[in-house]
């Protein structure tokens, strides 16, 4: 699951963020895992580049409440 992406705003601007969803999505195919695009970035990414649609499973209300559950400890 994919639930935060980030960059140092030092590098912003260069498209490394595009960078790393896109090795991130790769690598996680190549592993045979499927994600869960929760970050907005990850999500937007897949919405542009359909060819990680077939990897990418639903945000769930259940997924959401879990991801909350993390951001808490």
């Amino acid at each position: 699951m994919f639930y935060h992406t980030e960059v140092d705003e030092r590098f912003g601007g260069r498209g490394l963020a595009n960078i790393l969803v896109e090795e991130a999505l790769e690598a996680s195919r190549v592993d045979g895992k499927r994600v869960v695009p929760v970050c907005p970035m990850v999500a937007a990414f897949i919405k542009n580049h359909p060819e990680f649609r077939d990897i990418a499973d639903p945000v769930t209300p259940d997924i959401l409440r879990w991801v909350q559950t993390l951001s808490n400890h």
